[in-house]
């Protein structure tokens, strides 16, 4: 009788990598919950000047959590099945995200304050 799917990965080769990157990662996470000041040791490639104002990285990040909620619903008309309701999770998400940081915004600056 011939075998119509492959062999299955060997998960102690798996497992083992897994723990090899915890090891490495833990202690960089770790340092970096600590210490919030601490510099970032995954990446440098993207960077923010530090004296940006709150409103502006919130209205960035509402502009951005806006972009990935269209990006992830035109996503999800094209696929079917669980793949859709991933990507309808993904922008459900996102949707939430944008409006804690609407309120956050309101928080910061109530519309009364910005028309007085």
């Amino acid at each position: 009788m011939k075998k119509h799917s492959p062999n299955p990965p060997d998960s102690t080769t798996e497992t083992s990598n897994l723990s090899n990157l915890s090891k490495t990662t833990e202690p960089a996470i770790s340092a970096r919950l600590r210490n919030p000041n601490h510099l970032d040791p995954i990446s440098h490639v993207f960077t923010l000047r530090p004296n940006i104002d709150t409103p502006s990285l919130l209205t960035h990040a509402c502009e951005t959590l806006a972009s990935l909620n269209v990006m992830s619903t035109d996503l999800a008309c094209e696929l079917e099945s669980s793949r859709r309701n991933i990507a309808l999770a993904i922008q459900q998400l996102a949707v939430l995200a944008q409006l804690l940081v609407n309120r956050a915004l309101d928080n910061i600056a109530p519309l009364d304050e910005v028309e007085a």
